[in-house]
């Protein structure tokens, strides 16, 4: 099969096409035939091997030469055990390790795997497995009226977010540059926040929920700005903010009555299905800044380090 390869960690320039075997699905696993690949923050990081926990899977080069998490596409094979699904059947999710999702063909768990809805394309149900789970679970809650930051909100996964809490009632704030304030307020922000210009970290007793998918701001810090009984949610940002939160947040939730916490969202197909349930075909589209072909896929992985994407990069496996 034709894949991407990456043998060790860098730009996109360490990236080359070349052919690998297919897989074969083993006890509990599916062979998939990838239609569409969509991209996430946790590709970047797996390609730069930085922050330092993008390299638990390896820590000199990538133990799984392909890149790429999430995957749409039609079974062809399944393993012993498989009870759920059969070739022929069409399906999305992402991939164990955040890896493999870059070629003609990728095996996973059937746990992870979930079925294509069948009002969505390949393209837009590539879109979803990984950004609209966590979007799901990061909006869990939420009620009429609450006020929702989005740090980080014009990037791969912001846009689900920004759709969700909509649906649920919320007032919306996005925070990132300001070039990408058309694009917020177009997929659903009542208010967006230039990062250039000010910082959303001075806004005091504010929100009802922070939802910070590039963490930079030291815990002790953002937590001012939620309001009594708000709830400051981090998904991803450096390792030492990461630490931190994870270290200080349960004294800081004691202190104040806050809760300041990483979000961990698993991999599950059964998480996968709920989000989708939620959002509607047009919701899954404005998600989606552009569909590319596969032989662009360093290109797409260039936009999205270099910060240069407003949603989804969605690359098309004919």
């Amino acid at each position: 099969m034709r894949a991407l390869i990456q043998d060790r960690y860098g730009s996109s320039d360490v990236l080359r096409f070349g052919d690998l075997d297919v897989p074969e699905p083993g006890d509990g696993q599916v062979l998939v035939r990838v239609r569409a690949a969509g991209l996430n923050g946790s590709d970047r990081e797996n390609l730069a091997g930085t922050p330092f926990y993008a390299r638990l899977g390896g820590l000199a080069r990538p133990r799984h030469p392909v890149p790429g998490s999430d995957v749409a596409g039609v079974v062809t094979a399944v393993g012993d055990g498989v009870t759920r699904f059969a070739p022929g059947d069409e399906v999305h999710g992402e991939l164990p390790g955040y890896r493999g999702a870059l070629a003609e063909y990728a095996v996973t768990p059937e746990r992870l795997l979930a079925r294509k809805p069948a009002d969505l394309t390949f393209a837009q149900a590539a879109a979803m497995p990984q950004a609209a789970s966590i979007a799901h679970r990061a909006t869990a809650g939420l009620r009429i009226g609450d006020r929702l930051l989005v740090n980080g909100a014009g990037g791969s996964g912001g846009t689900f977010l920004l759709a969700l809490a909509r649906r649920l009632g919320a007032s919306v704030t996005a925070a990132d540059r300001g070039d990408k304030a058309e694009h917020l307020l177009r997929s659903g922000a009542d208010e967006a926040i230039d990062i250039g210009a000010r910082d959303w970290a001075d806004d005091r007793d504010r929100y009802d929920r922070i939802v910070d998918l590039v963490g930079q701001r030291p815990p002790r810090r953002v937590h001012r700005s939620l309001r009594p009984g708000g709830q400051y949610l981090l998904v991803g940002g450096c390792t030492r903010v990461l630490l931190a939160t994870a270290l200080l947040g349960p004294a800081i939730g004691r202190a104040t009555g806050k809760v300041v916490r990483v979000l961990a969202v698993p991999q599950s197909g059964a998480l996968l299905e709920e989000a989708a349930a939620m959002l509607a075909p047009a919701d899954v589209e404005r998600t989606i800044d552009r569909v590319l072909p596969f032989e662009e896929a360093p290109a797409a992985l260039a936009l999205l380090a270099a910060g240069e994407t407003r949603g989804k990069l969605v690359l098309d496996l004919p």
